[in-house]
């Protein structure tokens, strides 16, 4: 097993044909520009690692990835951390352009932005305590991470809205059902599983894994370009309403938010 790169938050391995990107923030594993521009840049440079077939995507801690981080201000009123996700949904994008195949060991949480992370993947191997979240508008706000694209894309539309819609937490046997997941196995056996499914992968010729999944997936991250253009203008008009403040507040309180529509 070979290290490859140096990261501050991630670790890059690679064994045999199969590279894995294992995310280091314990224990939630809350993502940042800084997070999603050094996954991206693990991508890109497996993509031109002629040993590397296929890639697992995976996490330390009980989260897989728990969104973006609540922070306080001087009067310790909760607030949002990241202030703008212009410069995130650039990086973002570059992960639906990398060229081989993700499989992503989901072993506990992938909440907003954590959702969307584990949307890159090809497959998601998950075990009955992980949990799927879009609770965007729970928080007064809107979709991100290109979520309004792939998650619909990937489990039709009346399942998607009702995932943006609710805001509720997908258990993992209901994420096999509506095809958010592809493989349920004990947690124990989550990330083992996900690099069995990347070993079947690497398997596959090379030349043909990179050709087929380039025509299977088409314009899927100009699509992701669009979606994210849309979602960031929403997220920064909902950003400056009572209703947004009100539900920062409401999640970190662990209480049902009073939204009151300005």
């Amino acid at each position: 097993m070979n290290n490859l790169g140096s990261y501050t938050d991630i670790s890059v391995e690679l064994s045999g044909h199969v590279g894995l990107v294992e995310i280091c923030r314990p224990p939630h594993n809350f993502f940042d520009h800084s997070l999603i521009q050094q996954i991206a840049d693990s991508l890109d440079a497996l993509d031109v690692d002629v040993e590397c077939r296929a890639i697992v995507l995976a996490a330390q801690g009980r989260s897989f990835c728990a969104g973006a981080k609540f922070t306080s201000n001087d009067e310790g009123e909760a607030r949002y951390a990241m202030t703008n996700p212009g410069p995130l949904y650039v990086e973002a994008v570059r992960l639906f352009r990398n060229k081989k195949p993700i499989v992503a060991a989901i072993h506990g949480a992938a909440v907003g932005g954590g959702l969307g992370l584990s949307l890159i993947a090809d497959f998601r191997v998950a075990c009955p305590e992980a949990r799927f979240v879009a609770n965007f508008t729970k928080l007064g706000f809107h979709p991100g991470f290109g979520l309004t694209h792939t998650l619909p894309a990937l489990i039709g539309q009346s399942n998607a809205a009702l995932m943006f819609y609710t805001s509720r937490r997908i258990k993992g046997e209901d994420a096999l059902k509506m095809g958010l997941v592809d493989k349920l196995v004990s947690q124990d056996q989550v990330r083992k599983a996900a690099l069995g499914l990347a070993q079947e992968i690497s398997e596959c010729s090379p030349l043909g894994l990179i050709a087929t999944r380039a025509t299977v997936r088409g314009d899927l991250a100009e699509q992701v370009k669009t979606a994210t253009d849309r979602e960031l203008a929403e997220q920064m008009r909902l950003r400056q309403t009572e209703d947004f403040a009100e539900g920062v507040k409401a999640v970190s309180e662990r209480r049902a938010a009073n939204f009151v529509s300005r």
